[in-house]
């Protein structure tokens, strides 16, 4: 685990953030507390691992802490902001969007503010897409509508053509929403920005529906996620019941990490079985899959799999790797997978069975975001916004023990976060489902 390696050996992450210069401006800014830069919040909460890291660490690991500076960078007068969005949809981001318009244009005076279109395409003029002038009266009722009112795109973009674009409009704030890929290209155009000396500030808003950022506790769309996934899970249940043997399998987003899987098991107890990626299983033997469910069905005759889209790769072995525009590798189809080995199984041994399965993914995506997002995606905003007028980069706005904070995008991708198995969160789903009492009889 990442975080394990921060206590092994601190001196090898970084939690200082980059900076384009001395703000010398007086901030617009009115009735806010204003934060120092010398203000943080540690990386680790408990007593016992703080004076661990105090004993290791060169320089004590901790975040800076997010919210509007006293002075800032960037002259809003003379400032012109960008807003893109990446990767695939989910719930929030025009809620973030809005967020940022909204605060650039009323609490720092920023009037000129474009969305680019389509992702990083927008910044690339062989595709020809054009700005969008973006205001509060065009925002004002996007936090209602699911997926992007910029539209979006997966794939790598040359930071060159990039920054071209953005010294062409005089951009000099970019605020990119996406996720792993999108921060780390977000980073690359921090490079070419650096090599030709520009001041722009990228800040990243990390949007993963999969909760998977490390160095960061919560993503927007996560929690919107967890609660559409329960009515999908009843009805699996609900059909589960109907039927002598029934089978209800729902699968949820989740390529590397195996969050939306665990936490919608264990706010809906009708589910059985929760497959993550972070826990290999087997479909025969006495310690497979088929006889989890074999037990299951002959004491209560249904059962409900709640199933991670990146859970059971072992089980394709052989098969091609393929990837996406992105460079993610896409992950074979385990919920239609089990859906027919299931079937198979139990018609093989003879045993009555009744399969059904939901693919709601695209549903849960698309949807608007619930009220805590909405809440948690303008606190982003906000404190992105805060951010980059105050000349921060190559950063993304974090979540750490309840303060946003202030987040290298180094540290960010570094690698993906997983559920930790010895957790309060996979201890809960194991002792809601039983499952393992039907693995290992």
């Amino acid at each position: 685990m990442i975080y394990s390696n921060v206590f092994e050996d601190p001196n090898k992450f970084s939690f200082d953030i980059q900076s384009l210069g001395k703000c010398s401006v007086d901030s617009p800014v009115r009735g806010r507390q204003f934060i120092e830069d010398d203000e943080e919040i540690s990386f680790p909460s408990q007593v016992k691992n703080i004076n661990i890291l105090q004993k290791k660490a060169e320089k004590f690991p901790a975040f800076q802490k997010a919210g509007p500076r006293k002075k800032i960078f960037h002259d809003p007068a003379w400032s012109h902001a960008a807003i893109i969005t990446c990767g695939g949809l989910c719930p929030g981001l025009n809620n973030v969007i809005k967020g940022l318009v909204n605060v650039l244009y009323y609490d720092y005076n920023v009037k000129s503010i474009f969305g680019v279109r389509y992702g990083y395409q927008g910044l690339v003029p062989k595709y020809g897409y054009s700005p969008l002038h973006l205001n509060p009266e065009v925002v004002d009722s996007i936090h209602a509508v699911g997926g992007t009112i910029l539209g979006s795109s997966r794939g790598n973009q040359g930071e060159v053509e990039m920054v071209d674009t953005l010294d062409r409009m005089n951009i000099n704030l970019l605020f990119c929403i996406g996720g792993d890929g999108t921060l780390r290209g977000a980073s690359d155009i921090v490079t070419e920005i650096t090599r030709r000396k520009r001041a722009i500030s990228v800040i990243g808003i990390p949007k993963t529906i999969d909760n998977d950022l490390s160095f960061i506790e919560k993503t927007f769309g996560y929690e919107t996620a967890v609660h559409s996934s329960f009515e999908i899970i009843t009805s699996a249940h609900n059909e589960a019941i109907g039927a002598y043997n029934g089978i209800g399998i729902v699968k949820l987003m989740g390529r590397d990490s195996g969050f939306i899987a665990a936490s919608a098991s264990l706010s809906n107890s009708a589910v059985d079985f929760c497959l993550v990626p972070e826990v290999d299983f087997t479909l025969d033997g006495e310690n497979g899959l088929f006889r989890a469910l074999e037990r299951k069905l002959d004491k209560f005759h249904h059962a409900v799999i709640v199933v991670a889209e990146g859970a059971g790769q072992n089980l394709f072995k052989g098969l091609e790797t393929r990837k996406d525009a992105s460079g993610n590798i896409l992950k074979n189809d385990i919920g239609v997978f089990l859906k027919d080995e299931i079937s198979s199984y139990f018609k093989r041994i003879g045993k009555e069975s009744s399969v059904k399965y939901f693919d709601p993914s695209y549903i849960i995506r698309s949807v608007a975001a619930i009220s805590s997002d909405s809440i948690f995606c303008y606190l982003l905003a906000e404190n992105a916004v805060h951010a980059g007028m105050a000349g921060k980069t190559n950063m993304v706005i974090g979540h750490w023990n309840n303060y946003f904070t202030h987040v290298p995008i180094s540290l960010a991708t570094h690698e993906r976060r997983k559920i930790d198995l010895d957790g309060a969160l996979w201890k809960g789903v194991l002792s809601s489902t039983r499952q393992n009492d039907y693995f290992s009889v």
